[in-house]
């Protein structure tokens, strides 16, 4: 008889999701990228692409309507793909640097890993960063005791998100299958397309996310009120999104997984 099916592995984002509580450091580094361009974009419209490789993002801000029009109002013409490059140029090492300055944890990280892999469970990270801000988010990562059992970033596909390839990569080399034994976490809508796209089980995180859009101190300063406002906001856009489940917080991930053997076992029953 064979094992029963059940979740043996996790694929974690990074930014927004294990780390950089709010998603800090790549929203930032887009802003400043376009300010030296003359280009004044908000947060909000820097976060809006999150999850897609970095030149991917830029152009999306740039077909953005609100962008778009700014850079025209700056430039005087509308963007290229040179354009694409320069501010690519220009945003990756500012990227390195914030994925370094911004790379603490987010709470429960270590101790939600712990019992993943005291249940035989893997722990698998992906990212839209390219090599080298992946680079320094594991570097910085792994000084605070987070060590995943295979990483991989979206330079080392043929295409990111939302496409499933490093999902895909992860089961591959970590040898877990069907893509029923595979849980994604991530914190943007397109980490809940891959997930989709890749047939796992595709959950969003809602309190560190780069939907909430707040760093942890922001957080923390909401009252009740302001808080269930934004988690309710950010949960409506996953479920739109179809993500399988959502939960606020790492807190709620084991809990999560026990209810998804359960439904795994119930589909097994004769």
């Amino acid at each position: 008889m064979s094992d029963p099916l059940e979740v043996r592995m996790v694929v974690f984002d990074w930014a927004g999701t294990t780390v950089d509580f709010g998603s800090v450091a790549p929203a930032g580094a887009f802003v400043e990228a376009f300010a030296r361009k003359g280009v004044t974009v908000t947060s909000d419209e820097a976060r809006a692409p999150m999850g897609v490789h970095k030149k991917a993002h830029i152009e999306a801000m740039l077909k953005s309507e609100s962008v778009g029009a700014k850079w025209r109002e700056a430039a005087g013409r509308d963007w290229t793909r040179d354009d694409i490059d320069a501010l690519y140029q220009l945003v990756t090492p500012m990227q390195v640097e914030a994925a370094r300055k911004h790379g603490r944890l987010v709470p429960g990280v270590r101790e939600c890993v712990a019992a993943l892999r005291a249940r035989g469970i893997k722990v698998a990270a992906t990212t839209g960063y390219f090599a080298a801000a992946a680079a320094a988010v594991y570097e910085v990562a792994a000084a605070q005791g987070y060590v995943p059992d295979f990483t991989i970033c979206a330079d080392e596909v043929p295409a990111g998100r939302p496409a499933p390839w490093m999902i895909f990569r992860a089961m591959e080399r970590l040898c877990v299958y069907p893509p029923a034994a595979v849980v994604k976490v991530g914190d943007t809508i397109v980490d809940i397309e891959d997930g989709r796209n890749a047939g796992v089980w595709s959950v969003g995180v809602i309190d560190s996310s780069n939907e909430m859009g707040l760093s942890e101190e922001e957080f923390n300063a909401l009252s009740a009120e302001e808080r269930d406002s934004r988690r309710a906001a950010v949960h409506e856009r996953y479920e739109a999104a179809r993500a399988n489940d959502i939960i606020n917080n790492l807190n709620e991930l084991l809990p999560l997984i026990d209810d998804i053997n359960e439904r795994l076992r119930a589909c097994s029953r004769p």
